[in-house]
């Protein structure tokens, strides 16, 4: 058996040499190296659409701007969402602002204060209730509304840049791009209480994620080849997954992503979903 030396990773000036230099390490640190490759070869092949599964709350942590720049650079080509990250992206978008906290606080006292807490990060809980009023006010503009998650975020994304036309978010940037983003678990986020307001003032207002479901699987089915990045686990990752299932029940068994990379700190041995490996999915 050929054995192949690890190479020793030399400071660089410049992120893509570090990862690519990563590759030939070992650990985490060539699993990252090959994840950014895998990515890579997949931006290159044109025949290959990708998608982004996005889990957790990952806005209010900081990385909206990731995020946008994916979108804009056409690096994915679909994206699936917790809805938190979608109402967080809307709150940014509209000028609400996520504070550097810290996880070693009295929670109590932060209450009494109007402060809510994602680990170490705060916001104020008068601006989210702000942001939940505007986003039912404005699912009562378009009612009745009868249709995916996919095309209640894209009106939302247009409603946001005629808002406020200097805001960026991932929201608007996809609405701009063309670029679908589904919720396939709406009604668990800011979003879905912000539907209950506006449900209970009378307006009409019904979320189809059986269409979601469909539309994503028929993307994924007109591809030549697919590629997904997951971002975390949970519904996103999933979401994607079954696309493939559901395309084999329907006679067009597609033999699976041609690229898939996942970032997550879960382990397969718990059983969970966000730490259950592609041979897992096989």
């Amino acid at each position: 058996m050929e054995l192949t030396p690890t190479t020793p990773v030399k400071p660089t000036e410049r992120i893509a040499d570090l990862l690519d230099a990563m590759s030939r390490t070992g650990f985490q640190g060539r699993k990252l190296g090959e994840a950014y490759i895998i990515w890579r070869e997949m931006i290159a092949d044109s025949d290959c659409t990708i998608l982004l599964g996005v889990s957790g709350a990952m806005v209010p942590a900081g990385m909206q701007e990731c995020l946008i720049t994916l979108a804009e650079r056409h690096f994915i080509d679909g994206i699936v969402s917790t809805g938190a990250n979608i109402f967080h992206d809307i709150c940014e978008h509209l000028g609400i602002r996520h504070y550097r906290g810290h996880h070693h606080v009295d929670d109590a006292a932060l209450f009494e204060k109007g402060i809510d807490r994602i680990y170490d990060v705060f916001a104020y809980e008068e601006q989210f209730r702000s942001v939940d009023q505007q986003v039912a006010d404005f699912i009562d503009s378009i009612a009745p509304f009868q249709g995916s998650s996919r095309e209640l975020i894209k009106q939302l994304g247009e409603w946001l840049i005629e808002t406020r036309p200097e805001g960026r978010s991932l929201t608007a940037t996809c609405a701009r791009e063309g670029i679908p983003i589904f919720v396939p678990a709406l009604a668990d986020s800011s979003i879905g209480i912000s539907m209950v307001m506006a449900r209970r003032a009378g307006t009409s207002v019904n979320i189809d994620q059986i269409a979601d479901t469909d539309e994503i699987t028929r993307i994924v089915e007109k591809a030549k080849k697919t590629g997904v990045v997951y971002i975390g686990g949970g519904v996103p990752k999933n979401f994607i997954q079954q696309t493939q299932v559901i395309a084999s029940i329907h006679e067009s068994d597609l033999g699976g992503h041609a690229y898939a990379i996942q970032f997550t700190t879960d382990a397969p041995h718990w059983g969970g979903l966000s730490g259950c490996t592609f041979e897992e999915a096989i």
